[in-house]
């Protein structure tokens, strides 16, 4: 797969990926309200899987970007998007604690489940934000290649 090919269909996969990731960290969030155990671990099974695939997908995302992080360099933050740049360091600290999560801590309302709630809802109003900022350039090749299919 061209470079090309791999950032469109990583741009593609993404999408519905941080809806899924970020829809079932809500419910799961209610769910842990309620006394029910059982809708609780379906949703953090489920959120868990999606969050995997979304952060996989978003390393990759980063990756076939890294040109315009190693721009920070020379450039430093001068012409550089503000919200991209602050989605960076919320996906790092939301896939850190997730990590956490995973396979460190034991038990309901952790301060890393509480960080994790909170920088999910941060990185949901920012990964909003990123993709209607970018939404036209994504349409319009998705249309390019439904109008002409290769």
């Amino acid at each position: 797969m061209n470079r090309k090919r791999l950032i469109y269909f990583t741009d593609l996969v993404l999408l519905p990926l941080f809806v899924l990731s970020f829809y079932s960290g809500m419910e799961l969030h209610i769910a842990g309200h309620g006394t029910e155990h059982e809708i609780w671990h379906n949703w953090a099974v489920f959120h868990t899987i999606a969050g995997l695939f979304f952060a996989l997908s978003g390393i990759i995302h980063v990756k076939t970007h890294w040109a315009w992080y190693k721009g920070l360099k020379a450039k430093r933050w001068k012409g550089k998007s503000k919200i991209v740049l602050l989605l960076s360091g919320v996906f790092a600290c939301m896939a850190g604690t997730g990590i956490l999560l995973l396979f460190c801590i034991d038990g309901a309302n952790s301060f890393t489940g509480l960080l994790h709630y909170k920088t999910g809802i941060i990185m949901g109003v920012l990964g909003i934000s990123h993709i209607l900022g970018r939404i036209h350039r994504l349409y319009n090749v998705v249309n390019s290649h439904v109008a002409r299919p290769e």
